[in-house]
């Protein structure tokens, strides 16, 4: 909703017609309309807030600029030194000179780095609609003025008071005359006057400077306090002398008892014509804080990729192994990963199981955890009991190459809002964010994290940047975005962006690789993971096998040795080579997985570099030999084995109690267990039995991996509407540019019954009058003002050039659509002829 002032401000002069040309614009909305295209297409995309819903017309577009809601999001999205200019334009005469503008940002002394940079300055304020106005005349908007400008509940940020005119408003008649006399002013015969003749003396450098050699020290010191802000101070109600001469002379104001202030032409003076005490017209260079060779930059972002592939592959198989068994309040589900908590997310207690299952810190696997559910990998299954689970997405995802795999993980960080870094923290209303939970989109972090890298990719190759020089380039470019109500936002943002692309392999050694170069430049997955394919080592389909039961990968293996040899062995350390140790456990879970000895004995053997140490061999043959010895089927459950005295071994164990064993025949025993609970017993004996059949076969438990139904990954929640592409730019502009030809074009009456319809009315006429002119203007070509109610009943004005009229409708080309249209004459309101041809 727009304020009264931006109102006026928008609508003032709005029948000028804008072919008007070099008038100067009494109005933001006579300056827009005399944009061309390309300029009012360049608004749009700076702030695209304007387009929704799309303005009927310039008018209306200029009242919407200035609001408030709008003129805060455009400023926040300036620079520092656009917005010094607007600051100092705040407190500047309205309108303001050029020359004045840069008085007041480059001081007397005429500092060249402001004047070289104001004009920039400028035309982005002009091109953001915040300023208006030819060079002579500038003018801020109304409500950005009220912004930015000074009063006592909100100082500005120059740190600038009250103008003369301004804190003497009020002031009786004999005080200001008291005041000119001791400044040594002729006396005036009215307030106006001795304002006009005080303004001028604190202006007059000379003058002012005669007037401060005759204040004591002690006065000179005072104003040096409150020369850069704040402005305004307290005094007694028996003032000391010093402050006493100052208040005689006005350098100090007195604005309620007991308060007074600098005013802003004394406070100009003393700061040598600056508004701001450091003006920053170039912003600061980001710094390199070390160089390294471009090749190890990106050997060392490939390793770092590679790591975060397995991360991500070791996190969501562990989350889909039934072997986990994640609880929930005490019960234990076979299938799935954690629980979803009630208010949605992922329980401490879980992210604490997680992050020793990948043997990272809390903060990291929380990053882990929240990278798959934003690329996609990862969601809650839907279940009465829901949990976390890989996606089908997932086994898609493992299909491709290793580079194919990096390249959608970095895009979805690259774009997403929700910030990891947010986890463990509390929001505004001090409930604790938790990973997967809601309450973590910060629409800032996809701007932040592209800034970030394209700021890494502006230094030299294999350049890593000073962290502080970065951050204080980014406060440069969004000064106001930083002071958010969870501190510098943008900042954290940015040191968390620098952690997590080193760990996600966009960075090596603190620099941009050059994979992550291409997907910025030109967001190509494709050709991004062609350059990572190069670097990436290619997988190995051997191992090392040791005598004391391990093998070594020295590298990556291929998906089906490293499938196979998961299963087999449990992994014991990983580095740069993995170590996999065989147990008798490990060769019973191959063994149920459906392999037989034969086959573990072929697969070692054609996939070890080295020969199969006697050791596994026997390990292998034992627990084969052993394995299956004892059945276990459904009754309520029973063990079945040949051998009697095992049974016996096993009922004189104490162990075997809770299972509640009881001999059925020699080689049979019944238990009163499911027949998994008594699997999961015997094993724990140190037996190897093997499941069942009804059929008396041995059953093949392969593992079962939990996967969610179809799942989209998570949307990123954007701050504001989303900058219109080309196409919507250029119909935005014609249909604007069309309703305010229809609102501002001169008409002429059509005869005496025409009755003119004023700006933003509909022109009414009589169904046959209506008629006459349409089927007249089809044989002179003329261009016609319609008002035309749709279907819906509503209401607009449309600029038409009518072509046929016949059937009770009329075609004509629609000059507000740019397009032709057919009209129900019915429907026509009235109908007004045009001073001129818009064609």
């Amino acid at each position: 909703m727009s304020s009264p002032a931006s109102s006026q401000e928008a609508a003032a002069g709005t029948s000028a017609h804008p072919t008007t040309g070099a008038a100067a614009p009494r109005s933001l909305a006579e300056a827009l309309r005399a944009r061309d295209d390309e300029s009012l297409s360049a608004l749009l995309r700076a702030r695209p807030d304007l387009l929704t819903p799309l303005p009927v017309d310039l008018t209306q577009l200029a009242t919407r600029a200035g609001t408030r809601a709008s003129v805060v999001r455009a400023l926040e999205r300036l620079d520092r030194f656009a917005l010094q200019t607007a600051e100092a334009l705040a407190v500047a005469p309205d309108p303001s000179p050029y020359e004045v503008l840069r008085d007041l940002l480059a001081g007397d002394d005429h500092d060249p780095a402001v004047t070289a940079a104001l004009p920039h300055a400028v035309a982005t304020l002009r091109e953001q609609a915040l300023v208006w106005g030819a060079d002579d005349r500038l003018r801020l908007v109304r409500t950005a003025r009220e912004l930015l400008a000074p009063t006592p509940g909100h100082p500005s940020p120059t740190g600038l008071g009250p103008t003369v005119a301004e804190a003497t408003a009020g002031m009786s008649p004999g005080r200001l005359q008291t005041i000119q006399a001791a400044a040594g002013l002729p006396s005036t015969h009215d307030s106006v006057s001795a304002v006009t003749a005080l303004t001028s003396l604190f202006r007059d450098r000379q003058r002012m400077s005669e007037l401060l050699d005759e204040a004591p020290p002690e006065g000179i010191e005072v104003l040096g306090r409150l020369v850069w802000g704040p402005p305004y101070g307290q005094v007694t109600a028996e003032p000391p002398a010093h402050l006493r001469w100052l208040l005689d002379r006005g350098l100090l104001l007195a604005t309620s008892p007991g308060t007074v202030v600098l005013p802003r032409e004394a406070a100009l003076h003393l700061r040598a014509g600056r508004a701001h005490r450091v003006t920053e017209p170039v912003p600061p260079a980001v710094v390199p804080a070390a160089l390294h060779a471009p090749g190890i930059v990106d050997a060392t972002a490939a390793g770092q990729a590679y790591s975060a592939l397995a991360t991500v592959e070791e996190l969501l198989k562990e989350w889909s192994s039934p072997s986990q068994g994640w609880s929930k309040g005490g019960a234990t589900r076979a299938d799935g990963g954690p629980a979803v908590l009630r208010a949605g997310g992922l329980s401490l207690r879980d992210l604490k199981r997680t992050a020793s299952l990948l043997n990272v810190s809390e903060q990291a696997a929380a990053f882990w955890v929240e990278l798959t559910y934003t690329a996609g990998l990862l969601a809650p299954d839907g279940e009465a009991d829901e949990r976390y689970a890989p996606t089908p997405a997932y086994d898609e995802w493992l299909a491709l190459s290793p580079a194919e795999r990096w390249a959608p993980l970095a895009m979805a960080w690259l774009t997403a809002t929700r910030t990891a870094g947010l986890i463990g923290g509390s929001d505004s209303k001090d409930r604790t964010l938790s990973a997967l939970g809601p309450h973590l989109d910060r629409s800032a972090s996809p701007e932040v994290r592209r800034r970030v890298l394209e700021l890494l990719a502006g230094l030299d190759r294999g350049a890593a940047p000073d962290v502080n020089s970065l951050l204080a380039r980014l406060r440069w470019e969004r000064p106001l975005r930083g002071a958010a109500s969870e501190g510098d936002l943008r900042s954290r943002i940015a040191r968390w962006t620098l952690d997590e692309s080193e760990a996600l392999g966009i960075t090596g050694r603190g620099a941009l690789s050059a994979q992550a170069a291409e997907l910025l430049e030109t967001g190509d997955r494709a050709e991004a993971a062609a350059i990572l394919a190069g670097l990436l080592p290619e997988p190995l389909d051997h191992v090392l096998l040791q005598a004391d039961l391990t093998a070594v990968a020295p590298g990556p293996l291929e998906r089906p040795l490293a499938e196979t040899l998961n299963v087999l062995a449990d992994i014991e350390s990983k580095g740069g080579a993995t170590v996999y140790r065989f147990t008798p456990a490990s060769v019973r879970r191959a063994l149920d997985a459906g392999f037989s000895a034969s086959d573990l004995h072929a697969f070692l053997a054609a996939r070890s570099r080295t020969p199969v140490p006697q050791p596994l061999t026997y390990l292998v043959d034992d627990v084969a030999r052993r394995h299956g010895q004892l059945r276990v089927g459904a009754a309520a459950a029973y063990v079945r084995c040949d051998d009697d005295a095992m049974l016996d071994e096993i009922l004189a164990d104490k162990r075997s109690q809770t299972l509640r064993l009881r001999r059925l025949a020699p080689t049979v025993l019944a238990a009163q267990a499911d027949p998994g609970t008594l699997l999961d017993g015997l094993r724990s004996m140190g037996f190897a039995p093997a499941a069942e059949s009804p059929d008396g076969d041995v059953m093949v438990s392969r593992a079962h991996e939990r996967r969610t139904p179809p799942r989209t990954a998570p949307e990123p929640v954007p701050e504001g509407p989303p900058t219109p592409d080309p196409t919507l730019l250029a119909a935005a502009v014609r249909a604007v540019r069309g309703g305010d030809q229809a609102a501002t074009a001169p008409r002429k009456p059509v005869s005496e019954a025409v009755r003119s319809a004023g700006p933003g009315e509909l022109p009414r006429t009589t169904p046959s009058e209506t008629l006459a002119t349409m089927q007249a203007a089809v044989m002179t070509g003329e261009t016609l003002l319609i008002g035309y109610v749709n279907a819906e009943g509503g209401a607009t004005r449309r600029v038409i050039a009518p072509v046929r009229v016949e059937g009770g409708f009329v075609t004509a080309f629609d000059h507000t659509a740019e397009e032709t249209r057919t009209y129900q004459l019915h429907r026509i309101t009235g109908v007004a002829e045009l001073a001129d041809d818009p064609a």
